[in-house]
């Protein structure tokens, strides 16, 4: 059974999802705590499933120049059989970093990350111009990144 979250998990998860490497006892300093139940209480949001995993971000510039694409796709026919295998294929293409199932004009909203202009044309001619039912893709370029966080607006 999932526990409900009160302010205390809450204000657990505000520091972990700032810093994940934040360790208990730091965490229990700042909550006016002792360590123990701390402790306990991050064991039990990670078994409980509110913390899924814990990452390192990556600072892509630094590893190398890259463009964020926003592409949107149409299905010819939105059959749920469709949709469904549309997405498991679209789940192995390395450059999706995120893929939304999107009400209104469009049924998908990938968020592509690739090296250049050349490599995303390749991407969408090879990889999601070649899938069964594709209606339309319209594509977005990002030309600045303003914000880009992982953050939950915890309140």
């Amino acid at each position: 059974m999932i526990s409900p979250l009160d302010a205390i998990d809450r204000k657990i998860l505000k520091i972990l999802e700032s810093d994940a490497k934040t360790v208990a006892k730091t965490i229990a300093e700042q909550l006016n705590m002792t360590k123990t139940p701390v402790y306990e209480r991050i064991r039990r949001l990670e078994q409980e499933g509110y913390i899924r995993k814990y990452v390192a971000l990556i600072d892509k510039e630094k590893v190398e120049p890259s463009i964020t694409v926003f592409s949107f796709v149409s299905l010819e026919a939105q059959k749920g059989s469709m949709m469904d295998a549309f997405l498991e294929l679209v789940r192995e293409f390395p450059e999706v970093v995120a893929c939304f199932v999107v009400g209104g004009e469009f049924d998908f909203l990938l968020k592509v990350v690739v090296k250049d202009l050349d490599a995303y044309y390749d991407f969408a001619k090879g990889k999601i111009a070649n899938l069964p039912n594709i209606g339309a893709v319209k594509s977005a370029f990002v030309l600045k990144e303003v914000k880009d966080n992982n953050r939950f607006p915890l309140l």
